[in-house]
């Protein structure tokens, strides 16, 4: 297994304003790029030659990733004109590939945290002799999901949308962004259009008898699409409940990257990340969250599952909780944000001019 296409396509809007400078699979996540993390998982399984399908800011991955050496990859680029979705994605970046026609081929979303063994999923579509074989898990309320029943043999049955009642829970199985196709299945998706692999690729291939193959691997699965998500996912990478051999220091309750400076009594729990040029103030105490490089937490900040993005400025006493503070924006003292606030990239709020409170 050498070959794998990464699809980093997306515009990450759920994210904003993390995603207003940078692409998703570039916010950092403990410390690195979150696609940092998931090209050394790859390498670390024995892929060696990457695609990557881009579109949106794609002009910032090659410029930091470069032809991929330093991390033991050949990376290329591949740029959508216009947004083609997973499956007019994968399509799109088919003549990059060099696998022969039954050879396997990795597939990955930019926006999963997830401890899946990759050998294994690739061993699974050999053995099984599978034209597409799927990264699925279990999850408790499926509900959010489309669910994905197989059989006893694991060969997938259906595709079904969100389930709307009890009824139409049949699985708690999900499909969770991973993927091996046969090289030759991905020549079947139509080209130079918008394609959903998830509603329309998968499903067509079913209904024209194909072997799709479903592993069950219910280790560490997160998707980052939300605020929220993103800064736990950050958070259980630093503490090592997410696997990575990319986290740029030792798991724990804090990894504080070169050049940042902490104030010797701040707190800093539960996975906080402090990024490169960061200053803490005295008293501050961080729990859960991210602050990007070069931003600022005066002294006495309190901050819980937040993310506070490169530059911007926490005046001191201000509280914030899960909380995304955009890129250069300043939040003043004495200030008090909650749960879903979000300050967009370079605003200004002066100080004790908001006061958020879940309790209001």
């Amino acid at each position: 297994m050498t070959e794998a296409i990464l699809l980093v396509g997306g515009k990450g809007t759920r994210l904003r304003p993390l995603t207003v400078n940078t692409p998703k699979p570039m916010v950092p996540a403990a410390g690195v790029p979150f696609l940092t993390h998931q090209l050394a998982r790859a390498r670390a399984a024995g892929v060696e030659h990457i695609v990557l399908a881009t579109s949106y800011l794609a002009e910032v991955f090659e410029p930091y990733f470069g032809d991929g050496s330093a991390l033991g990859l050949h990376l290329e680029y591949v740029t959508e004109e216009e947004p083609l979705g997973t499956g007019g994605a994968i399509r799109n970046v088919a003549s990059r590939l060099r696998s022969g026609p039954d050879d396997p081929v990795l597939i990955f979303n930019g926006d999963i945290l997830t401890g899946l063994d990759i050998e294994a999923l690739v061993a699974t579509h050999r053995s099984s002799g599978a034209d597409v074989s799927l990264h699925l898990t279990r999850v408790e309320d499926p509900r959010a999901f489309g669910l994905v029943p197989t059989d006893a043999d694991g060969r997938v049955q259906a595709f079904l949308e969100k389930p709307q009642s009890p009824e139409e829970i049949v699985t708690d199985q999900i499909n969770a962004g991973a993927y091996v196709f046969r090289r030759s299945v991905i020549d079947t998706i139509p080209a130079d259009r918008p394609v959903s692999v998830e509603r329309e690729t998968f499903p067509d291939l079913l209904a024209s008898g194909a072997h799709l193959q479903g592993m069950v691997d219910s280790t560490y699965w997160l998707d980052l699409g939300t605020p929220q998500a993103f800064v736990r996912g950050s958070a259980d990478l630093v503490m090592g409940r997410a696997p990575s051999p990319a986290v740029p220091g030792r798991c724990g309750d804090r990894l504080v990257l070169p050049s940042a400076s902490v104030a010797s009594d701040a707190k800093l729990t539960g996975g906080t990340v402090i990024g490169r040029g960061a200053v803490i103030g005295a008293g501050a105490r961080i729990d859960g969250s991210a602050i990007l490089e070069g931003a600022t937490v005066e002294a006495g900040a309190v901050i819980s599952a937040s993310l506070i993005g490169a530059g911007a400025r926490i005046g001191a006493r201000t509280t914030l909780s899960g909380v995304v503070i955009g890129d250069g924006a300043s939040v003043g003292a004495d200030n008090e944000l909650c749960e879903g606030a979000r300050v967009w990239c370079d605003a200004t709020l002066p100080p004790a001019s908001v006061r958020f409170s879940s309790d209001q």
